[in-house]
Formats: C-alpha cells, sequence, structure tokens
C-alpha cells in the first residue's frame, strides 16, 4: 500500500513593499485563482494594449491596465491588506462615506450621491514593483505552469544535432584541386 502525505499552507503569505507588509491567502483554489488571473487578461484585452510599444499607447488605457493590475492582486489578499492596498473613497463634504474594492463599485456609489466624488485611496507603488509582486502571486499560486491553456505556450526547441540547410563554408569555398 503506498501512503503520501499533503500539506495545505495555512499561514499567510507575506509580501513586504518598504514600510507595508501585505499578506495574501494561505491557499487559493486553481479555479479561484484562475478565475480571477482570467479577469485581469479580459481587462487587458478589452484596453488593447501592446507591451511591445508603450511609447505609441494611449496612457488613459495603461493607468487603467495597473489599476486591473491592483485590483487582481488586492483579490488574493487578506480584507486588511486589500483595503490598504486598493481601496477607492467616495467623498462628499469632505468625508469619506464609503469605500469599495474597485473603482466601478466606487463610481456606482458616487453616482448615487449628490456632489460626490471618488478618490484612489489605496496604496500607490511603481509598475516595476507591481510587476514583481504580480509574478510573484502567479508563481505561488499557479505553480510553476503559466497560468494559461497549454495551447499558448512557447512550441519545443528543435532537439540537438538537427543540421541547417545552409550551406557550410568550407562547401561553398573554391576548391583547391590542381594547385
Amino acid at each position: 500500500m503506498a501512503k503520501r502525505q499533503f500539506t495545505l499552507n495555512t499561514q499567510p503569505h507575506e509580501a513586504e513593499i518598504g514600510d507595508a507588509v501585505y499578506l495574501f491567502e494561505p491557499e487559493v483554489l486553481g479555479d479561484e485563482f484562475l478565475d480571477r488571473y482570467e479577469r485581469l487578461q479580459e481587462a487587458n484585452r478589452r484596453l488593447n494594449i501592446d507591451p511591445g510599444n508603450m511609447v505609441n499607447a494611449d496612457l488613459s488605457k495603461v493607468r487603467e491596465a495597473a489599476v486591473a493590475m491592483r485590483v487582481f492582486l488586492a483579490s488574493l489578499m487578506l480584507p486588511e491588506s486589500a483595503a490598504e492596498f486598493a481601496r477607492w473613497d467616495v467623498i462628499t463634504g469632505g468625508k469619506t462615506v464609503s469605500s469599495h474594492s474597485t473603482p466601478e463599485e466606487a463610481e456606482e456609489a458616487a453616482a448615487k450621491r449628490k456632489d460626490a466624488t471618488v478618490k484612489d485611496a489605496g496604496r500607490r507603488y511603481p509598475d516595476r514593483v507591481l510587476v514583481e509582486l504580480m509574478e510573484w502571486v502567479v508563481e505561488l499560486y499557479g505553480g510553476n505552469r503559466p497560468p494559461t491553456s497549454s495551447s499558448g505556450s512557447a512550441p519545443a526547441s528543435p532537439p540537438p544535432g538537427r543540421s541547417g540547410r545552409g550551406a557550410s563554408p568550407s562547401r561553398a569555398s573554391t576548391s583547391t584541386r590542381g594547385r
């Protein structure tokens, strides 16, 4: 009889950024992670941003993509950390009347109040830090596999030793016979 013991993470994962520590869920079921990641990908597809041509990108779309990344990351955090990392407050008369986990929810709540505005009240970080955090989270919850279908993977490298079709330099050189 074979026996194997499996462990589950029970302690939150910690990400330290400057003086802040964000706690992430100890375990996230694969399909829940993929659902959240898919929402992020859908937002990026909708924005139609070409990462290879950021010079000509619409800056409002780049900002929207960064917000989508923050919302995704916060969705994997414990509630207290998520509220510090990504939060949008509805302000009326100089006072915060409600806080929301997405800018869309905050805009919807603000629309129901007279003279209400929405303020991004979450912690802001440079894009490079968000990208590093994103890579860590994908590795943490998605494992070593990319969080996409296998059809999105790069093709396998050709086996070593396969000969090319070009002429070798020695065959292309002039004959020395008869010199």
